[in-house]
């Protein structure tokens, strides 16, 4: 991301839980009152991921709430979501998602130019022992940058 955006929401887990070999970005189809919903920052990536359906990627599992003032236009929150992509990047995505263990995590939400672009990531799942390595990793950064600051 860029300069001039704003980040909307974000997937703080996707990188506890996955390693993030490549980072797309994609323009998302929406409906009615959840460009507003998302706007004012109701919406969920916890559980989300993305799938390919017949040349075409869907976001499914991510919750949009549906907008306070939007009556009979509000949609289903948990409905699967067609994300934009050009059509050598679903290519590419194709073959590596039938290789072993890769999925299609969204990390983050944001306004790119007035537009609600959608950042996912091409992750393979980390192992237990490889998500304390990373804690461990982390723990002893901290730990490092509190004795430099303590110093001067």
């Amino acid at each position: 991301m860029g300069e001039g955006n704003k980040t909307l929401a974000s997937n703080r887990k996707a990188r506890h839980n996955y390693f993030i070999e490549e980072v797309y970005e994609a323009g998302i189809e929406l409906k009615g009152t959840e460009v507003k919903s998302i706007r004012a920052g109701k919406l969920n990536l916890a559980e989300g991921y993305a799938s390919i359906d017949n040349t075409e990627v869907f976001l499914k599992q991510v919750h949009i709430s549906p907008y306070e003032q939007g009556n009979i236009f509000n949609v289903d929150p948990l409905r699967p979501r067609k994300l934009l992509l050009h059509k050598q990047e679903i290519r590419k995505l194709i073959g590596l998602i039938n290789q072993q263990g890769y999925s299609l995590v969204p990390l983050s939400v944001y306004l790119k130019r007035g537009k609600v672009k959608v950042s996912i990531g091409l992750a393979k799942g980390k192992k237990l022992y490889d998500k304390r390595h990373d804690l461990a990793k982390k723990d002893a950064q901290r730990r490092i940058q509190r004795e430099m600051s303590g110093k001067y």
